[in-house]
């Protein structure tokens, strides 16, 4: 009894780890190929992420307090703004190597502070707002260097979007209300659009014809005619609506709203609300303390927000939740959660996968076929 318990332990135990292995293996297959970046501000770090199994692969560390982050058009680096705090402003933008996962460059800024919104909208140039020199600064990541500074003249310029043809680039600036358009090619500000209270959130729809802006303040969504820069349309978006994401084929807006810990989606042909759900997962410990939990207190704060590639399901940062949820686009149902610590905030995607390392692929000795 006792020498068949001994020999059994191990074959139980190599059973469970294949069970195991199998179970990841599953979820890698049910989700497609990417691997999730996720900012960790408090951390100051980026992890890699394997959606599927919720695995983190790999985590690099990056300036001071990091808030977003953007994948280059070839899918191998990223760059990441060290935003900083306002009582300690950063001034560096962390270049990210994603096949050999590592800080490649770390790009000064000074005199231009708070980092913020990013687009890696070309293969040598990033698209950076600066809160503190109210600018938009258009960066060379091979250099390492500035190419262009143009002045916002708004307050808290904080994202940035820029047009499929290169040409244009759209500011939010949350203090002032505005949204500042930039001719790249000129090198010069356009104008700026009453986008509202709270300006914060923007994106451009595929085609580039359509500019939604998240009045944060108004609870508002401006709709921006991108050939006229006519604002053609107003929608209610209660809740304080912080970020937006446009669907890849066009059908379908997403939006974070941090106030009521919710997710809405939107119908852009309707230009109407067709769902909400809330983002109801727990605190972590001590988010009270963090530098924005009064932006919303009580809730969540869901902030960061990115479709899947397949366009099937979307990714949202709880940021005082230490959370990512994933969620089924259309029906804005759960399908699952990944914990990630450090007040994940920014969030994007890259087609580098990284294998890591399974502590339960190798069977035990005991459990080796055994010759006569």
């Amino acid at each position: 009894m006792i020498v068949s318990a001994r020999r059994s332990a191990p074959q139980s135990l190599f059973q469970a780890r294949v069970a195991l292995f199998g179970l990841v293996a599953l979820a890698s297959v049910a989700t497609p190929a990417e691997t999730l970046l996720v900012v960790r501000k408090t951390d100051n770090a980026v992890s890699f992420v394997d959606p599927g199994s919720g695995l983190q692969l790999a985590a690099v560390a990056t300036g001071f307090a990091p808030h977003e982050i953007s994948v280059s058009p070839d899918g191998t680096r990223a760059v990441v703004s060290n935003y900083g705090t306002r009582e300690q402003p950063g001034t560096s933008l962390s270049i990210i190597d994603l096949a050999q996962p590592r800080e490649a460059r770390r790009i000064e800024l000074a005199p231009h502070t708070r980092p913020h919104g990013v687009a890696w909208y070309a293969p040598g140039r990033i698209a950076v707002t600066t809160e503190g020199s109210r600018s938009l600064l258009v960066v060379d990541p091979d250099a390492g260097r500035i190419v262009q500074a143009i002045s916002t003249a708004q307050e808290t310029s904080h994202m940035v979007a820029v047009s499929p043809d290169a040409t244009r680039a759209y500011v939010t600036n949350i203090g002032s209300g505005t949204t500042t358009v930039i001719d790249l090619v000129a090198d010069r500000k356009l104008t700026d659009l009453p986008t509202g209270a709270g300006s914060e959130a923007l994106a451009l729809s595929p085609d580039g014809r359509e500019l939604w802006v998240a009045a944060r303040s108004a609870g508002q969504i401006a709709i921006v005619d991108t050939g006229t820069l006519a604002i053609t349309a107003r929608m209610p978006a209660p809740g304080m609506p912080i970020r937006i994401a446009f669907a890849a084929d066009g059908r379908s807006v997403l939006v974070t709203c941090a106030q009521s810990s919710e997710i809405v989606a939107f119908d852009p042909a309707q230009h109407v609300e067709r769902g909400r759900r809330k983002v109801d997962v727990p605190r972590a410990p001590g988010a009270e303390r963090r530098p924005f939990a009064q932006l919303a207190p009580g809730s969540a704060l869901p902030v960061g927000l990115l479709w899947s590639r397949d366009g099937h399901s979307a990714y949202v940062a709880a940021t005082m939740g230490d959370r990512i949820v994933r969620l089924n686009a259309a029906s804005l149902d759960w399908l699952g959660v990944i914990e990630v610590g450090g007040e994940p905030d920014g969030l994007a995607l890259t087609h580098v996968q990284l294998q890591a390392v399974c502590h339960a692929c190798n069977p035990p000795v005991d459990a080796a076929p055994r010759t006569p």
